[in-house]
């Protein structure tokens, strides 16, 4: 292993109060960004990126449960999810303000796309993508087939020849597909969901969290997440975002030495870091111990703190 760079990479995943699950920029949220700011300075973090959700689902399914106090007023009765519209104005005119105030400090824009691969003509029709210093692409819903509606109330009335209408496809977090489906089944339908997400002329450079499947993996009934079972497809996965020409995020909430490891082996050639921070006190943690991951890894850092690091 190489001797470790003195100063930190930059943070490129992190939420302010204009990201609409930490409440939105009329919640007790305000002010995330400032706060974020001052201590990125206070902890001798270079520089970073706030990219805000950009969620466009228009027909996401969730049990309420699966939604925090603050986010629960999104759900509808029906379950499906009603995501604000991203204030790109107020959350520009925040980064101005933020610069001026930090000036030692490089922050940058960006963007957390969600599902890229099948919202990018939506986004483009919403946000000049071109706008922003970084994009990066996230998945976070698969496929779920929800019981008719028409079974549960007598729903529309049907053709006269008695054709069932046609369902429309809904989508859902794995926290609440492990409720319906195994464990590991909801996992590789997650991982073979990624190489759609990465298909294409998407704008993003960067794919975020590989393993959110496994964040709300269930413990209680199947023990801690081993990768080794699902260790082809977490590999399948890698080289279709290593093919893509994109970098893979390490993301620092939980350290997984595998995922820079096959990153690696499966022809990955550069990663970024990100805390996907929702509070100040979050930015960049585990830093140190994820650049030791990828510096082991053979990912080296660049001149300037914002760029990835490659191999």
């Amino acid at each position: 292993m190489t001797s470790l760079p003195a100063v930190l990479p930059a943070d490129s995943h992190v939420h302010s109060e204009f990201s609409w699950d930490t409440g939105g920029p009329g919640s007790a949220a305000r002010g995330t960004m400032r706060a974020t700011c001052e201590r990125a300075v206070r902890i001798g973090l270079p520089g970073l990126f706030f990219t805000e959700h950009l969620d466009l689902e228009d027909s996401w399914f969730t049990d309420p449960e699966d939604f925090a106090d603050h986010e629960r007023h999104l759900v509808g009765e029906d379950g499906v999810v009603a995501v604000p519209r991203f204030d790109v104005e107020g959350y520009l005119e925040e980064i101005d303000r933020c610069r001026a105030a930090f000036p030692q400090l490089l922050i940058g824009t960006g963007l957390e796309f969600g599902q890229p691969g099948l919202r990018t003509d939506a986004a483009r029709a919403q946000l000049d993508l071109s706008a922003f210093d970084r994009i990066i692409g996230s998945l976070h819903t698969v496929p779920i087939e929800l019981p008719s509606a028409d079974r549960e109330s007598g729903g529309p009335e049907r053709p006269a020849d008695g054709a069932r209408p046609p369902r429309p496809e809904h989508r859902a977090e794995p926290n609440t597909l492990f409720r319906r489906r195994p464990a590991l089944e909801v996992v590789r339908d997650y991982l073979a969901e990624v190489p759609a997400q990465v298909a294409g002329e998407g704008p993003h450079e960067v794919v975020t969290h590989l393993d959110y499947a496994v964040r709300c993996w269930p413990e209680e009934t199947e023990g801690p997440f081993d990768p080794r079972p699902l260790e082809e497809e977490l590999r399948g996965a890698m080289r279709a975002i290593a093919g893509s020409g994109r970098a893979l995020e390490i993301n620092t909430r939980r350290l997984r030495p595998w995922i820079p490891q096959w990153w690696a082996e499966e022809g990955g050639e550069a990663v970024s870091f990100g805390s996907d921070s929702h509070t100040p006190l979050a930015l960049a943690a585990n830093f140190p111990e994820a650049m030791a991951l990828a510096d082991w890894a053979g990912f080296r850092p660049g001149r300037d703190p914002r760029e990835l690091w490659r191999r």
